[in-house]
C-alpha cells in the first residue's frame, strides 16, 4: 500500500499531469521599475535591503543638503537617506511627490544604506545578465552608474537599464 501511489491521485488522472517538473527560472533576480515615466531600470535582487510604499510626508525633509536629497526616513529605527533617482541619473524635472504613495527602494553597501525613490514599481523578473549589452544612447550622467542594459525594442528605442547599487550609493554627487 506504501509503495502504491495509485492512493494518491483520483482514478482516471494521470500521474505526470498532476506531478508536473516545475521549470527552473534563468538568469538572476532583479526589480524592475521606473525612474521616471519613461526610463525603465533593474536592480539585483542580491543588493535590495527592502522595497517600501508609503506617504509623502513620512519623509523628514532636511535643509541645506544636496536638491537629490527628498529627506529622511525611519525604518524600524534606523534613519536612512531618500534620494529622487530620476534626478541623480540626469532628469531635469523632481519626483512628484503629488500622489498618495511613494515608492523606495533601499540599497546598501556594508553599513552605508539609501532609499531610492522611483516613479514607480513593475516587479521581480528573472533576466539573464549575459544578454547585458553596453549602453548605446545613455545619457553621460547616467553612464558612470549602469552595468549594461537589455534591448527591449530596437524599433521604439526602449531599454531596460541595469544600474550599479554601489557606484550609486560611493557617488560624489551627494556631497553636492
Amino acid at each position: 500500500m506504501i509503495g502504491n501511489l495509485d492512493f494518491l491521485t483520483p482514478k482516471g488522472h494521470d500521474q505526470a499531469s498532476e506531478f508536473q517538473e516545475l521549470e527552473s527560472p534563468e538568469g538572476e533576480l532583479h526589480l524592475r521599475f521606473f525612474a521616471t515615466s519613461r526610463d525603465e531600470f533593474a536592480l539585483p535582487a542580491t543588493g535590495i535591503k527592502e522595497v517600501i510604499s508609503l506617504p509623502p510626508d513620512r519623509i523628514t525633509p532636511i535643509p541645506n543638503v544636496s536638491p537629490l536629497l527628498l529627506g529622511t526616513l525611519n525604518v524600524r529605527g534606523r534613519v536612512i537617506w531618500v534620494a529622487d533617482l530620476g534626478q541623480f541619473l540626469g532628469e531635469l524635472s523632481p519626483l512628484s511627490t503629488d500622489r498618495s504613495e511613494i515608492s523606495v527602494i533601499a540599497i546598501e553597501d556594508q553599513d552605508a544604506m539609501l532609499g531610492l525613490a522611483v516613479d514607480r514599481i513593475v516587479g521581480m523578473d528573472w533576466l539573464n545578465v549575459d544578454e547585458v549589452q553596453m549602453p548605446t544612447n545613455a545619457p553621460d550622467g547616467m553612464v558612470p552608474f549602469l552595468r549594461g542594459e537589455w534591448v527591449l525594442d530596437t524599433e521604439e528605442l526602449k531599454f531596460l537599464r541595469l544600474l550599479d547599487q554601489i557606484a550609486i550609493l560611493r557617488s560624489a554627487r551627494w556631497a553636492a
